[in-house]
């Protein structure tokens, strides 16, 4: 599970598996009970959450959009 970076106690992770055929670019946010997904590539997009509430994911959106460019360059050199 390479983590990509950690904000605020929010860990931003992908996993090792990441479907076959393998999913578009995205990012996976936990925090203590909550677990969020966010589509990268084209644009910023909640996919799925669970235990966030929106001020959490207005907070994590954010995040992910700011660090979009870092996120994807972790993916592609993981995933070649």
């Amino acid at each position: 599970m390479p983590k990509v970076f950690e904000m605020e106690g929010y860990k931003f992770f992908f996993f090792s598996n990441e479907g076959d055929p393998r999913e578009p670019c995205h990012i996976h946010v936990r925090k203590g009970n909550g677990l969020a997904k966010f589509w990268v590539d084209p644009y910023v997009l909640l996919d799925e959450s669970v235990g966030f509430g929106a001020k959490e994911l207005k907070f994590i959106e954010n995040a992910v959009q700011s660090n979009s460019s870092r996120i994807k360059e972790a993916w592609n050199e993981f995933f070649g």
